[in-house]
């Protein structure tokens, strides 16, 4: 078997993630806020196209998220018709945090919003923190002038070149030109989503 069509065999193959956070995501969890930072500032830009396809368990690093009522969520990527990269929130159950990861209202028909377009940061736009990263525009997803997520902008990075399902995001909401640090977030390889998705 030559390497193209191992690596065709082996993109086709059903890949066996865990039913549960990695020890790994749940580290980054009890991280300090400073070695979030240093650890997101190591981190490497993630290929768009290992994420498209996937939803991924997501832990909101704050206590507030807790209360809140976020610290549990899911995050999907999508190709749209005309080829971006696209993604969607799901809310989820907010059981312990090393169980499993339900979405609401069900597994098999979850609720989707906070839509995104996901794309390498452009070093000429306002949003260009950080190079290194993708940035998930909320701005950009379509999402209504009064829906309170579209002024998201979240910056996200692979931890660890030899694992390709571990991101960590850093977040930013858009006030004017103004862009203010909410908080950090975890993302983890959870099951596969959707290719492509039509909202209307």
């Amino acid at each position: 078997m030559n390497a193209a069509i191992a690596q065709e065999t082996s993109a086709r193959m059903p890949r066996l993630l865990p039913p549960f956070p990695t020890d790994a995501a749940l580290r980054l969890e009890a991280s300090s806020h400073g070695a979030l930072e240093r650890v997101f500032l190591r981190g490497e830009m993630p290929e768009l196209d290992q994420l498209v396809g996937w939803e991924f368990r997501g832990i909101n690093h704050p206590r507030w998220a807790k209360l809140a009522g976020i610290k549990k969520f899911v995050k999907g990527f999508y190709q749209n018709e005309y080829g971006r990269v696209m993604g969607y929130n799901c809310p989820v159950v907010q059981n312990v945090l090393d169980g499993r990861w339900h979405t609401k209202p069900s597994d098999t028909a979850p609720k989707r919003f906070g839509f995104y377009e996901v794309a390498p940061v452009d070093a000429t736009a306002r949003d260009n923190e950080y190079l290194h990263s993708v940035l998930l525009d909320y701005g950009k997803g379509g999402n209504k002038v009064w829906d309170p997520t579209s002024g998201l902008r979240d910056y996200l990075v692979q931890v660890d070149p030899a694992n390709p399902d571990l991101f960590l995001g850093k977040a930013y909401y858009a006030v004017g030109p103004l862009r203010v640090h909410s908080n950090f977030f975890i993302l983890e390889r959870f099951r596969r989503g959707l290719t492509d998705y039509a909202r209307r």
